[in-house]
């Protein structure tokens, strides 16, 4: 690490980007899991939503307990390890995962599928923590940025192919498969899908562990010592689990069964009226129907009432915890770490909101487009919506990472401009050798355009971008509320680009100012991947209650306090004597 100019390891950087892709792959692969598990197992929309809840908690919990046992042993744990190792440690627990998902996807059991995805992200957590310092560690550290920036763009291309290719391994065709036949598929391509990604995960940790070339990455920096922080982080967690244990148990409650009961007869007497002829005996069948769906609502709207104010109880103690660590602080530093930093605190809940906006867009969008107002489609139709979804966050890391290339102002500009439409085109193109018909999805180029000036407009300001991205958000939130269609459909996968340069600008407003709680203050905004777990699932019990459209308002909360954030950090920082228009957004998630 002394010498300035040692050249780029590419063989071993080329192995982590593939780590950085298998993220976006099986992430973004969710979104199209999550609409074939509701129709496949038959589940209502929160339910669907706990594969998020698995994936995304996982993270939390990962990054809690590294940051809990390092705190304790007073050394941060990764840099104990060594960043080559852990990165070896958590993809064995991510192959481990992949072989729970085998063993679920054969047994066909949904929950053992949440099992297996819950400890492939555990792996995710352990190789994360480690795989950006260990980007630096390849080459020179000033061309640091560069490697990450290349990671995050292949990140997200992971989050592009995903969906097409986990859409392709659940229908095994790439024609329209009817959601009434989907209970009647066989899953042998799920099987060979994680069979591979397992494979690759094993393959990835042998080179890792056996090239003698790559440096260990051992770091035996101290960990700032931070218990009332601890504390507080660990009682948030117990009363986040509590408050989701009922709503698990009231599947299982007599209310849970009758609901079940009742939706299973109201599916047989739909089923008789498509298959009857006299109309007699449809006009008696639609009349049951009628009385069964009075009965249902009158045992349902309580329960999901019920459900609904314990998932709103886990969002508000996570924000309430965060807030009193950040009011507590104020009065007495000691034992808080990087808590004490308003910026930090504010920035976890902005990361918190900002992962939990991006997850329940894409995750809900299933839903939102088997409705008849926006187009009654399939889930096997899904892989070009959601693969532009995704697709719309790589255009925006693709334009954010210019600013690491020596460009001068005008070949900026130019590349600013150019290289959007370059990212929507290889979107266009994967999904056209898929044989999927993006023709619906061209003038979408609009949206591009859209993007583009607000990022000539942002200028790479940090706090700038985030305000002005934020509001594009909350615009094409409301727009997609109050239409229906394509103009909708458009306005949601928008989300996608206004989120695709919110990671590294939180980051960089939340870290700055925090000097040797720097790495601390990392480790907690990781940690708020949490939102991932928590906001999804919220959206779609709401969406259980009023509808999947109208549950589209969380993002615009979502977004709303990601803009609030910007100039709350600003002035923040101003207070503490620093200039946030001198600064650059880096990295990317």
């Amino acid at each position: 690490m002394s010498n300035t100019n040692q050249p780029t390891n590419y063989p071993a950087l080329y192995t982590l980007v593939l780590v950085f892709f298998f993220w976006g792959f099986i992430a973004a692969g969710n979104s199209i899991f999550i609409p074939f598990c509701k129709n496949y197992f038959s589940l209502d929309q929160f339910q669907s939503q706990l594969i998020d809840f698995a994936f995304y908690t996982a993270y939390f919990l990962g990054a809690l307990f590294l940051f809990i046992f390092s705190t304790i042993k007073g050394i941060d744990i990764i840099g104990k390890w060594g960043y080559k190792k852990s990165i070896v440690y958590g993809l064995l627990l991510s192959a481990i995962g992949a072989a729970i998902m085998i063993i679920a996807v054969k047994s066909n059991v949904y929950y053992g599928m949440l099992v297996g995805l819950f400890v492939v992200a555990l792996g995710f957590s352990i190789q994360q923590t480690a795989a950006n310092p260990f980007a630096v560690l390849l080459g020179d550290p000033k061309t640091g940025t560069s490697r990450q920036n290349l990671a995050g763009g292949i990140n997200s291309f992971g989050t592009s192919i995903g969906p097409i290719i986990v859409g392709l391994a659940l229908f095994g065709t790439t024609a329209t498969v009817d959601d009434d036949q989907i209970k009647h598929l066989a899953l042998d391509k799920v099987i060979l899908l994680y069979t591979a990604v397992g494979a690759l995960f094993l393959i990835a940790a042998g080179v890792f562990y056996f090239s003698k070339k790559l440096p260990d990455g051992i770091s035996t920096e101290p960990m700032e010592k931070a218990g009332k922080a601890r504390k507080t982080l660990v009682v948030m967690t117990i009363l986040v689990i509590l408050c989701f244990v009922p709503v698990f148990g009231s599947y299982n409650s007599d209310e849970g069964k009758k609901v079940e009961a009742l939706n299973n007869e109201i599916n047989i007497i739909n089923s008789s009226i498509k298959q009857e002829k006299d109309s007699t005996k449809i006009a008696e069948y639609n009349a049951t129907l009628e009385n069964k769906k009075t009965e249902l609502h009158s045992v349902k709207h309580p329960l999901e009432k019920k459900r609904m104010m314990y998932l709103g109880g886990a969002l508000l103690i996570v924000i309430a915890s965060l807030l009193f660590a950040n009011t507590s602080s104020k009065k007495n530093h000691e034992g808080w770490g990087a808590m004490k930093y308003p910026q930090l605190v504010l920035g976890m809940i902005a990361i918190l909101s900002y992962v939990g906006v991006e997850v329940a867009i894409g995750s809900n969008l299933g839903e939102l487009l088997s409705m008849p107002e926006f187009g009654a489609h399939q889930s096997s139709d899904l892989a070009p919506y959601i693969s532009m979804y995704w697709g719309s966050l790589m255009i925006g890391r693709w334009a954010g990472a210019i600013s690491v290339f020596n460009l001068n102002k005008q070949q900026q500009m130019i590349a600013t401009i150019v290289v959007p439409f370059i990212a929507f085109l290889v979107i266009i193109g994967i999904n056209t050798i898929a044989q999927k018909d993006m023709t619906h999805l061209y003038y979408y180029v609009i949206c591009i355009v859209i993007q583009v000036i607000l990022f000539l407009v942002s200028k790479n300001k940090p706090a700038l971008t985030l305000i002005i991205f934020g509001l594009f958000g909350v615009l094409a939130m409301i727009i997609g509320l109050l239409t229906t269609g394509n103009i909708a459909i458009y306005a949601f996968l928008s989300g996608g680009l206004a989120c695709s340069i919110m990671w590294p600008s939180i980051f960089t407003l939340a870290i700055t100012g925090l000097g040797k709680y720097t790495a601390q203050g990392s480790a907690f905004l990781v940690m708020m991947i949490l939102g991932g777990g928590i906001i999804p699932p919220l959206q779609g019990k709401l969406a259980d209650i009023i509808g999947i459209h109208s549950s589209y308002f969380i993002p615009v909360l979502c977004f709303a306090y990601i803009t609030i954030f910007a100039y709350l950090a600003k002035q923040a920082l101003s207070k503490q004597g620093i200039n946030v228009d001198v600064l650059e957004s880096e990295g990317g998630h």
